[in-house]
């Protein structure tokens, strides 16, 4: 009995740790096989990360039904050139006639009126360039031929003619252009024959013509021109004789007058007070200099560029009216003589063509805020002894002149404010 008992109990417990072990074999294989189902998933996450580098959205799904998704996003940014174009020198209508030596007024009507000038003869023919359809048209002639004369837009509209050459013969009469009526009319003589002289039109609208060639010498008279009286009248004299000098009206109402020739070049320069009618000396420019040009610009001070000195110039100066001194200012990259100088709205000078040995076509642009001169577009036609005209839109208008060899120009160009 008690062995049987005791066979039972060992039976048992046998049987017990049998099943013991089993259970924990199973629980250790499910172990074992959710480790190596969580592995695989690692493994398909990782595959899954592996393909977002180069695909935008990337799907995995496992046997387990769960869904492993990544996404990127991309960043476009787009950025725009911005290009300013250079402005560019237009042709536009040619004259009827080419000439030299002329005139060129802007009119009250917008309008530019040419008269005169030389083309292997001496001129009386004049013609008016309407801007908006850049056409030329012929329009009454001056009763007398006549070149390197002055010609001045006064108060009332009209335009006065002054002086001049015809065919080496010097004139004292004068004519005024009403372009309502399209005629001319003779007004008052000067007292004294004169060319190639300067005009100023004063502040209280008198015009003050000075200096220039008399024929038989080089002259220092002055004399004023009343447009409501149509008189001239005598003036103080300059305190030097000269020609081809350059004038300019300063702010405060006064009158520059810079260089020239008498003989021998000038560097002298002088100031007319139309408070007393008197001439009195001023800073010298460092440089002589004939056939160069005078510039007021917006900061009131005066700049005067190129020239000839028997040479050529490209060195520039600034008058300061509130010292009566000349300081050196930055070179014009080309030296030229019998150029034209523009004062520009944004306050720039424009400086275009004349002669340096050769006839040139090349343009530059004066800064005053840095003192430096850059070049800018070449006009299409090399010149000198042209006029140039500034709109009121801003844009700059050459006429005429030559190019060498005895070729009077009757072609115009434009060139728009840069």
């Amino acid at each position: 009995m008690c062995i049987t008992f005791t066979i039972v109990i060992l039976v048992i417990i046998i049987t017990s740790s049998i099943v013991l072990f089993r259970t924990k074999k199973t629980n250790s294989e499910q172990i074992s096989t959710t480790e190596e189902t969580t592995i695989e998933i690692t493994e398909k996450m990782e595959v899954t990360t592996e393909l977002t580098t180069t695909s935008s959205s990337t799907t995995t799904s496992t046997s387990t039904s769960t869904t492993i998704a990544t996404k990127t996003s991309t960043t476009t940014i787009s950025t725009t050139a911005v290009s300013t174009a250079t402005p560019q020198w237009t042709m536009t209508g040619n004259m009827n006639v080419a000439r030299k030596f002329h005139t060129a007024s802007i009119l009250t009507n917008g309008k530019v009126l040419v008269i005169g000038g030389y083309n292997g003869v001496s001129l009386y023919s004049t013609e008016l360039y309407n801007p908006s359809i850049e056409i030329w048209t012929t329009t009454t002639s001056m009763n007398l031929e006549r070149q390197q004369h002055t010609a001045s837009v006064v108060t009332n509209g009209n335009v006065l003619v002054a002086g001049g050459i015809k065919d080496k013969v010097f004139l004292n009469t004068a004519a005024l252009y009403n372009p309502s009526a399209n005629s001319w009319t003779n007004t008052g003589n000067m007292h004294g024959v004169r060319g190639a002289h300067t005009a100023t039109i004063l502040t209280n609208g008198k015009v003050i013509i000075n200096g220039g060639d008399g024929g038989s010498g080089f002259l220092n008279t002055a004399e004023l021109y009343n447009p409501s009286t149509g008189i001239w009248t005598r003036t103080g004299n300059m305190n030097y004789n000269r020609v081809n000098h350059a004038t300019s009206l300063l702010t405060d109402g006064k009158v520059l007058v810079a260089g020239g020739y008498n003989g021998g070049y000038l560097n002298s320069a002088e100031l007319y007070d139309p408070s007393t009618g008197n001439w009195t000396h001023t800073g010298s420019m460092s440089a002589t200099r004939q056939d160069s040009t005078l510039s007021t610009l917006m900061n009131g001070k005066v700049l005067v560029a190129g020239g000839s000195d028997g040479g050529y110039l490209k060195s520039a100066e600034l008058y300061d009216p509130s010292t009566g001194n000349w300081t050196t200012t930055g070179s014009m990259n080309f030296a030229r003589a019998c150029h034209t100088a523009s004062l520009l709205s944004n306050g720039k000078v424009l400086v275009t063509g004349g002669s340096n040995g050769v006839y040139i076509n090349n343009t530059e642009l004066y800064d005053p805020s840095t003192g430096i001169w850059t070049n800018t577009t070449n006009m299409n036609i090399a010149r000198r002894h042209h006029t140039a005209s500034v709109f009121t839109n801003g844009t700059v208008f050459v006429v005429g002149g030559e190019d060498g060899n005895n070729m009077y120009l009757n072609n115009a160009e434009w060139y728009p404010l840069p």
